[in-house]
């Protein structure tokens, strides 16, 4: 799963690497500490343009009586899209990219939850697939929120948690938010597990906290068993 994540280039270096203009976007915040409820800039495609929104993650399907099922709808296994209601329509016509510098996984060793962050070796900005959907509440307050697609983790990985982000390769990002020239058959093969190069390291519990927002959270930790003390 992805449960956390970090956006700390700036909006110049994002614009750059994503071919888009993002000076217009309204309350962006770059963060150590992405958490579910928080909000991100997320890319998409509308009448043959990139665009970028801030959406709240974790998704609320159109049906949501309230915020609330946002908080179990922060990931979306890759495999079963099409067998879900929630995500059958929009994987459609409403898939998007989540911008991230890396994202946070726990291993768990005899109930000791060790962090890792886990991000690219080359500083590259990760492109996550994702879905995206708009919700309106009783007193007509619009409200976007996203979820992150997940799949099987690759081979370096799968020591920390099975499961990972579908990250998409640079050539494929135009395929998948191109909801109108693009297939979902079509759109579902890049959905399969990749060969991108990510590294991996362990962090402090220091990132736990979502109150945590600091260069701290990334910082890498020696384990104590490699210190050689003389």
């Amino acid at each position: 799963m992805c449960g956390r994540n970090t956006l700390i280039k700036n909006i110049k270096i994002l614009s750059e690497e994503f071919h888009i203009d993002l000076s217009d976007i309204e309350d962006f915040n770059p963060s150590y500490n992405i958490a579910p409820t928080h909000k991100a800039p997320i890319l998409l495609k509308h009448n043959k343009e990139r665009i970028v929104k801030n959406m709240r993650w974790g998704l609320i399907p159109s049906w949501a009586k309230d915020l609330s099922i946002g908080s179990n709808m922060i990931n979306a296994r890759s495999e079963s899209l099409l067998d879900k209601t929630s995500y059958q329509n929009l994987i459609n016509q409403n898939r998007c990219i989540i911008f991230s510098d890396g994202y946070y996984e726990w291993k768990n060793t005899n109930g000791n939850k060790q962090p890792y962050y886990i991000t690219s070796p080359d500083k590259k900005t990760l492109a996550m697939a994702g879905l995206w959907t708009e919700w309106q509440s009783n007193n007509n307050e619009i409200i976007y929120s996203f979820t992150i697609i997940t799949t099987k983790a690759q081979s370096n990985l799968s020591m920390i948690h099975n499961r990972m982000p579908v990250i998409l390769e640079e050539n494929n990002i135009e395929k998948w938010i191109s909801c109108k020239e693009n297939s979902v058959s079509s759109a579902q093969k890049l959905l399969l597990v990749t060969n991108i190069d990510l590294d991996h390291y362990r962090v402090s519990s220091f990132v736990n906290s979502v109150k945590n927002n600091t260069q701290k959270c990334i910082e890498k930790i020696i384990p104590s068993e490699t210190i050689n003390i003389f």
